[in-house]
């Protein structure tokens, strides 16, 4: 019997990612080298293809040696910002909209005189971003555990989420939260900035996951957000992420007959393409 192999809906490069790597590609063509404050995109593979065309990846300011320099799609402070500006260097932001959403959002919970609470991973370069402008006016956190403790909570509290989270989580931890801090003149502000993207893949991967023997799940190991689809089809079948077809194990498949196949919002078509025809001819 042959193996069906079903793609889940919308997979590839988002929105936020197509367009960090275009703006590259066209600034790489028109200006030759330049370099990028971090990795743009969380893919190695994609990376190693910017790279072949003149993208370099610094990770320190004092690391810069071209006149151009990009932010990466994960976003940064305003005070990097400023220091790359304060250089006279030609600065190419490629912040995703979804995370400039979540930047102006706590931006102006701080400047309303509420404590920002990040729901993500503090390490994250985007959540660190995030942070930042919220000018030390928050903390970054996956766990309300720590607020039980806490002796002085801030009366007004804002919540908002890391753009790859799972909803369901949020939700959970703001009840949490909600619960913990929700007292006598207490003010709590919560705001929805998960990406929509994010949000109709994690849709359309679970939903694909719940018919499949198999779940391969795309992606580079250090996107946030193929963690998550890992994380959500796990709980329904047997799930694995991989980058490559190398990372295909034979006995995976041995007695499946119906296998998924969905990606991080960083991977590209082609990757993905490479993934389902070593499938079909194993």
């Amino acid at each position: 019997m042959k193996v069906k192999i079903e793609k889940a809906e919308g997979i590839g490069f988002c929105m936020g990612v197509r367009r960090a790597v275009d703006m590259l590609e066209k600034a790489a063509s028109e200006g030759g080298n330049l370099e990028t404050l971090g990795d743009v995109v969380h893919n190695e593979r994609v990376m190693q293809k910017l790279s072949e065309i003149g993208v370099k990846v610094i990770h320190k300011l004092d690391d810069i040696r071209s006149n151009t320099v990009a932010i990466s799609s994960h976003g940064v402070s305003p005070s990097i910002e400023a220091k790359l500006r304060a250089r006279k260097l030609k600065v190419i932001d490629t912040t995703c909209p979804f995370v400039r959403r979540a930047q102006t959002a706590a931006r102006r919970l701080a400047q309303a005189g509420f404590w920002v609470i990040v729901y993500g991973e503090a390490e994250h370069e985007e959540v660190k971003g995030i942070l930042g402008w919220a000018h030390g006016k928050g903390i970054a956190t996956l766990d309300a555990e720590p607020f039980k403790k806490a002796k002085d909570i801030p009366r007004r509290l804002g919540m908002l989420s890391q753009t790859t989270q799972i909803p369901e989580n949020f939700i959970k931890f703001v009840q949490e939260m909600v619960e913990l801090t929700f007292k006598k003149d207490s003010e709590i502000r919560i705001i929805d900035t998960i990406c929509h993207d994010i949000r109709k893949r994690q849709m359309c991967s679970l939903e694909l996951a719940r018919k499949v023997d198999l779940m391969l799940v795309v992606g580079g190991r250090s996107s946030a957000n193929t963690k998550r689809l890992q994380e959500l089809c796990s709980a329904v079948t047997e799930t694995h992420q991989i980058d490559s077809p190398t990372g295909i194990k034979r006995n995976w498949l041995k007695g499946k007959k119906h296998l998924g196949v969905t990606s991080g919002t960083s991977t590209s078509e082609e990757s993905i393409d490479e993934i389902v025809k070593h499938l079909e001819e194993s």
